[in-house]
């Protein structure tokens, strides 16, 4: 079993990664529009399952154990295959699969290219109370929120900008967060400016 894998990115495309492994070059395939944005060169870690087949072995690869989980639970799934599980983890961030099983709505699950009502219900259904245990960024009891933070709720509009223009909802905020970090100016406008410029700036990347 391999478990993880470490090493420069030698080439990337949509949803797969080839990694350099004591000269081997490994395809890993990841969720779309996350890993698969690394530019050839950098290094990468990522935690691993490898789905053996009949007449395959695929190695699934994930930035965080939250994904690695939970895509372990997504297969477990009846009529949930590693390629099904990995395109609901390239459309939802773990956080946003907790959130939707915890309120039973399977409304984000159908909108998963591959996944039809029944499928999504029975996500739902089977996921259920199997998603407490993993260390989820969904906010807790006295996290912040939007009314009592205005920075916050800044920085939610901005997200919510960005995927008024196409891009998902957790490459958005994972780059409003890095603008934020990087010093950003804090005015929405100049916030934006700044997520948009690291978003291309990442796409760009991962077509070379």
């Amino acid at each position: 079993m391999i478990a993880s894998i470490r090493g420069p990115v030698l080439a990337a495309g949509a949803g797969w990664v080839v990694v350099g492994v004591g000269g081997i070059g490994m395809r890993v395939e990841v969720p779309s529009g996350r890993v698969s944005q690394a530019v050839p060169g950098e290094e990468v870690e990522l935690r691993t399952s490898l789905v053996v087949r009949e007449d395959s072995l695929t190695l699934f690869g994930f930035g965080t154990q939250d994904e690695l989980d939970v895509f372990g639970h997504l297969i477990a799934v009846s009529g949930v295959g590693p390629r099904s599980a990995l395109g609901v983890l390239s459309a939802l961030a773990p956080a946003e699969i907790a959130r939707a099983v915890a309120a039973e709505d399977e409304k984000p699950f159908r909108k998963v290219s591959g996944i039809g009502p029944k499928t999504a219900k029975l996500i739902v259904v089977s996921l259920a109370g199997k998603l407490a245990e993993l260390a989820l960024s969904a906010p807790g009891p006295g996290a912040p929120d939007s009314a009592s933070d205005p920075a916050l709720a800044t920085a939610e509009a901005v997200r919510d900008g960005l995927v008024g223009l196409g891009w998902g909802e957790s490459d958005a905020w994972q780059a409003v967060q890095d603008a934020r970090e990087a010093g950003a100016p804090a005015d929405s406008a100049g916030l934006l400016r700044a997520a948009l410029a690291l978003l291309q700036a990442a796409r760009g990347g991962a077509r070379r």
